[in-house]
């Protein structure tokens, strides 16, 4: 099973202040807009996004279909696919993918310390 790029994304409370910090990091933006409280950082091939007021808790996140740059991938498992593999092994998901769709889609799993897994597809 291919999940695609990987990101943590995170719940910060100033995102100039984490923009900040994570700069100093050595990470750059790649994404977003700070004025809707978004951002996605890039290092290397190391993803953060940052997310002021959008969720409680960090998220790790998963994107089928991409790669670090967010450039579509040509083969790729979609999230239907993740979707069904994970219910044959009785992972509960706490949001699913319409089956009978295609393109987009997104579910979220928890893992078993309850972290929240977001497998979301943007092609």
């Amino acid at each position: 099973m291919i999940l695609g790029a990987f990101s943590n994304s995170l719940a910060v409370k100033d995102i100039q202040k984490s923009k900040e910090f994570y700069e100093k990091l050595g990470f750059s933006v790649f994404a977003g807009e700070l004025e809707k409280k978004y951002l996605i950082m890039k290092n290397g091939n190391a993803l953060i996004g940052l997310f002021e007021g959008m969720f409680e808790n960090n998220i790790m996140t998963f994107n089928p279909g991409w790669d670090e740059n967010a450039s579509e991938l040509k083969e790729f498992d979609d999230v239907r696919k993740i979707q069904k593999h994970l219910k044959a092994n009785d992972i509960k998901l706490e949001q699913e993918a319409d089956e009978n769709s295609s393109g987009p889609a997104s579910l979220v799993i928890l893992d078993p310390d309850g972290n929240t897994i977001l497998i979301d597809q943007h092609v």
